[in-house]
């Protein structure tokens, strides 16, 4: 029988957890800690839902998040700014710009101390989606040790900093991008697989091993609607541990970022 990853129901303990530390931040310290996401103007309906499903999880912990919208070439003077004020602990620039060419220019100007996605030179903070899918494989009692993994793109967003958290901790990991030769043959050897290319239907079942595990942390929109790397026949497949259409790493995602806003609040009165 096919074990569903559901990052959703792992997201209501870590919930609790952040609304009590931030509650302690506010009676103890009096530092109210405060999200700010710098946007696009131009960013697509699913990107807002995104953006307006942050602000409500800040919301549900008291974490005041603010949506700031700007052209791009507005973005430096803001992020710099933002970076001088105090009350605000954690930026966030959402990405994809509209010019990606942009990304690293202006990524790499939110202060370190702020960069609670964990996206900057020099962060401070690990990878939002990297912990998110740590915590998701944890919570279900997937140990790592001693696996085949394999990493389906190299992004700045999922794979690179996974392969770079789990490779420093000893994991054995093999890295591919989806121009890889031979993606299905790495994946029938592969134990765990994540996969984070924005590829629609890229992973289909005929690559993955008898009881793999498979993280789909792709995202992509088709008629305005998301989808991930997995095709829809590896779902059909009952031997696999995997996380589900929606609710997997998405909502753990969310819930990581914020524990690093709380992070950077608490290091406030700890200098």
């Amino acid at each position: 029988m096919t074990k569903i990853l559901n990052g959703s129901e792992l997201v209501a303990y870590i919930k609790e957890r952040q609304a009590r530390q931030v509650r302690g931040l506010r009676q103890a310290w009096n530092v109210f800690p405060k999200l700010v996401i710098v946007k696009s103007n131009h960013t697509s309906p699913v990107i807002d839902t995104y953006v307006r499903l942050k602000q409500r999880y800040g919301a549900d912990i008291l974490i005041e998040t603010v949506i700031e919208t700007y052209a791009e070439d507005e973005m430096p003077d803001a992020t710099r700014r933002l970076n001088e004020d105090e009350t605000v602990h954690g930026i966030i620039v959402q990405l994809p710009l509209d010019n990606p060419e942009k990304t690293d220019e202006i990524v790499n100007l939110v202060s370190p101390e702020k960069d609670v996605d964990g996206l900057a030179s020099g962060t401070k903070f690990d990878s939002a989606t990297a912990t998110a899918i740590n915590w998701l494989l944890a919570g279900y009692g997937v140990d790592l040790r001693g696996k085949r993994i394999t990493i389906v793109g190299s992004g700045r967003l999922v794979g690179a900093p996974l392969a770079h958290m789990w490779k420093s901790s000893g994991l054995n990991v093999t890295v591919l991008t989806r121009k890889d030769d031979d993606i299905a043959g790495t994946l029938k050897t592969s134990d765990v697989v994540v996969t984070a290319t924005g590829v629609p239907r890229l992973i289909t079942s005929a690559m993955l091993k008898m009881d793999a595990v498979v993280v789909d942390a792709g995202t992509a929109s088709e008629g305005g609607v998301i989808v991930g790397d997995i095709d829809d026949d590896v779902r059909m497949r009952e031997d696999l541990t995997i996380t589900p259409e929606k609710g997997g790493v998405g909502p753990l995602t969310v819930a990581a970022l914020f524990d690093n806003v709380i992070t950077a609040a608490r290091r406030t009165v700890e200098e």
